[in-house]
């Protein structure tokens, strides 16, 4: 490999040497902290307050030729709930030569690539989860008419400032079917992709040292209705948790993904089907059952709706498709649905008003499979749906309503259920649930000139975990570039009453970005799109720096 990259990098600098041109682009990001000792929330600073992760980004590209590297630094530790292989660490992160035309698009180094929906596999880095699975080796794009492409990629995948210990290798097709065959009206794609992990298994002849997953998908657009449908198995493998092999049986597993959907202006319909069974896939085996998304292979998102506001983000669902064969808790999978209908008030009509009113309905209902286990013996037996342990439950809607020109709002209304061992942590099915009823009101006045300011009053009513809570936020904004913020989320009912409150504020001008907070973390699960990680309370000052060019 390295002689590889060594090859590229001299026929990169033999352009460079011949043209006279190029662009130089890339960016620097900086979070840092500075944690605080805070009794009303039992919270003990540690001897290392100061906490920073900074990120540069460095790219170059000339004719047909682009490189690139990443340089990371988590000094002196990393911040608060994320991955311990970075802390105290700074290195160059991922580094890559790219070399792209009309048909062939090859990259050495370090590299993101998705197939399909993601289902099998995807790398990429969302440096608010702390995640970055970047592959490191060699991708290759291929696309020899407008209608075919493939790719294939080798490597290991990042973990901290190391690699795996297994090496993934892969191959990707898609067409268009109706391009190719010259369908009219009528949207048709293709797609089939194979994923392996090949690792070590030393002395241990009963696992295998290659684990194979094969995906083939089908979607399908016709004037205002679409559809697909996504399938995947994946090979036996051996189970671990925390480090260690549970056993050395085998298991296989297998993911399919539905969903169907309507169109038109002023009106929106989708539905989404998923089933997942023993569906966790690592570059490393030994990885599984870690709680930094440190190592996956594939991507398991939560198909939920993804909330905005700070008690609708109290309680929210973390994808369950690991298998566990225990004598404290069993879990196969899990198995549910998402429906949106988004819809359009017309203007001018009485419930539309001058300006319409928007809605949009949600409803995710996800199960545990319903299985036989057997943990003695070490089997299971899942139903295809069944009547697995309800794990989530949420219906919300939301009203958008224009009131004059300056004034505008946001009304929502969620009904959830969730599983206290999918919020709080624990084998999930056998602790209870919790339930919670959130309102929420937001308003936004604009005055003109960039000036505006915005409000929201939040209520979460509940018996079971913190009992209820009440929020508001009050946002004012200078203009475009300058706006401040004051934010408390009041927990009351329960063991004790706790604010968290939280005051600061960001300015903006050109590519760069700068913000500011001083207050209290509330702690549980933080999730961007989909994907979740823990976060312990803390107290402290936060600052966020933000530069592109």
């Amino acid at each position: 490999m390295k002689k590889l990259f060594l090859g590229i990098a001299i026929l990169f600098s033999g352009s460079i040497i011949a043209q006279d041109t190029g662009n130089f682009f890339g960016g620097f990001e900086s979070n840092s902290q500075w944690l605080l000792d805070d009794e009303g929330i039992n919270f003990v600073a540690p001897e290392d307050q100061f906490r920073a992760n900074n990120y540069l980004l460095l790219n170059y590209s000339l004719g047909n030729f682009t490189a690139g590297v990443q340089y990371e630094s988590y000094l002196p530790s990393a911040l608060l709930g994320y991955a311990p292989v970075y802390d105290g660490k700074n290195n160059i992160g991922t580094y890559y030569l790219n070399f792209k035309n009309e048909t062939l698009d090859i990259t050495g180094g370090y590299f993101y690539e998705q197939f399909g929906s993601g289902l099998i596999l995807r790398s990429w880095e969302d440096r608010q989860l702390g995640l970055n699975n970047a592959l490191k080796g060699i991708r290759v794009n291929f696309k020899p008419t407008d209608y075919l492409e493939v790719t294939g990629v080798f490597g290991q995948q990042r973990n901290g400032f190391e690699v795996s210990d297994g090496t993934i290798q892969g191959v990707n097709a898609d067409m268009d079917v109706s391009n190719a065959l010259k369908i009219e009206n009528v949207g048709i794609t293709v797609g089939a992709s194979y994923v392996g992990r090949y690792q070590d298994r030393g002395t241990n002849d009963t696992i295998p040292s290659t684990v194979n997953a094969y995906g083939g998908r089908l979607d399908i657009d016709a004037g205002k209705f679409y559809g697909g449908i996504e399938v995947i198995t994946k090979g036996p493998d051996a189970i671990a948790n925390e480090g260690a092999l549970v056993s050395n049986k085998l298991y296989d597993g297998t993911a399919m993904l539905v969903n169907a959907g309507y169109a038109q202006k002023g009106l929106g319909i989708n539905g989404t089907f998923r089933r997942l069974e023993n569906f966790s896939f690592y570059s490393d085996r030994l990885a599984e059952g870690n709680t930094f998304n440190q190592q996956v292979i594939n991507y398991v998102p939560g198909l939920t709706k993804q909330q905005d506001y700070l008690l609708t983000n109290i309680y929210v669902y973390n994808p369950q498709p690991r298998l566990v064969i225990e004598s404290f808790g069993q879990q196969s999978g899990e198995v549910g649905t998402q429906f949106d209908v988004f819809y359009s008030l017309k203007k001018g009509t009485t419930l539309g008003g001058k300006y319409g009113t928007k809605i949009a309905f949600n409803f995710s209902y996800w199960n545990g499979l319903d299985a036989e286990y057997n943990v003695e013996n070490r089997w299971y037996k899942a139903k295809f749906v069944g009547k697995g342990p309800r794990l989530f439950k949420d219906f919300s809607i939301e009203i958008k309503k224009r009131l004059t020109k300056e004034f505008s709002t946001v009304l929502t209304f969620q009904d959830v259920v969730i599983d206290k061992g999918v919020s709080l942590g624990g084998p999930v099915g056998t602790q209870g649930d919790i339930k919670a009823k959130i309102g929420v009101f937001e308003g936004t006045y604009k005055f003109g000139g960039g000036k505006s300011v915005r409000f929201v009053l939040q209520h979460l009513w509940s018996e079971q975990d913190r009992k209820n809570w009440v929020a508001s936020v009050l946002e004012y904004n200078f203009n475009s570039r300058f706006a401040v913020y004051v934010a408390d989320a009041y927990n009351y009912g329960g063991v004790g009453d706790i604010h968290y409150y939280n005051a600061g504020g960001s300015y903006s001008k050109g590519s760069t970005r700068v913000a500011i907070n001083y207050g209290r973390q509330r702690g549980g699960l933080i999730c961007v799109g989909g994907v979740c990680r823990f976060v312990p309370e803390n107290t402290g000052v936060s600052a966020n720096l933000t530069v592109n060019f």
